[in-house]
């Protein structure tokens, strides 16, 4: 049975990647519960992020699990350069790839398997898949770029994920990613989630432990 706090994951993509050692030191004195990196390539996504490097970078400046969320297409050709710094890998539905294959690879690998949808995919699409991830990661904005505002329409996917979940027969996380805030986490919280990615609300908030606080209290 996995547990069901609430785990906030600061994403980097919001951090000041010129001084990234001291950004991830600072997230983890602040008492962040894991570390998520979104990786993009620009073709899943119209934007470029970062790669291996820069997550095996992160690894050496914290000992918090690794959240890899690849927004990107054919993941299964780069899993293996991610799984020697991550905890957990999450890929898209969407994404051109076999995605039962890639999820067991990943799980092989004894890593956390996720499974991630955009704002555009109906939620029933992932029923296929239940029991073959540990995480089901519901983007609550459109992927691609952080700072967008939260997508109140993405709370019944979440409810709906709880409602599966509550049957018993399958275990897994709700993650929510993009425009997280104390007030977001709040109704995200009481639909079904228990891992949210902060990016903005928390790198740039006056006081990230106080903000990492209010999160996981909602």
């Amino acid at each position: 049975m996995l547990s069901r706090k609430t785990i906030v994951a600061p994403s980097i993509l919001a951090s000041d990647f010129s001084r990234l050692g001291a950004e991830m030191e600072r997230m983890t004195s602040a008492g962040a519960d894991w570390i998520h990196c979104d990786v993009m390539d620009g073709h899943f996504v119209d934007n470029i992020s970062f790669g291996p490097a820069i997550v095996e970078a992160v690894s050496r400046y914290t000992t918090l699990p690794l959240d890899v969320h690849l927004m990107i297409d054919h993941p299964d050709r780069y899993l293996e350069r991610f799984m020697p710094f991550a905890s957990s890998i999450s890929v898209h539905l969407e994404a051109a790839h076999d995605v039962s294959k890639t999820l067991a690879t990943v799980r092989e690998a004894g890593l956390l398997a996720g499974l991630a949808i955009s704002p555009q995919t109906p939620i029933e699409k992932i029923e296929p898949f239940l029991g073959a991830f540990d995480i089901l990661l519901i983007m609550t904005v459109h992927p691609g770029r952080g700072g967008q505002a939260f997508l109140p329409d993405m709370l019944p996917k979440i409810a709906q994920a709880a409602f599966w979940r509550s049957q018993g027969t399958y275990e897994f996380h709700i993650e929510v990613d993009g425009g997280i805030n104390a007030l977001t986490a709040l109704d995200s919280v009481q639909a079904g989630a228990n891992i949210l990615v902060a990016g903005t609300s928390v790198f740039r908030a006056p006081d990230a432990a106080v903000e990492i606080k209010q999160l996981r209290e909602v």
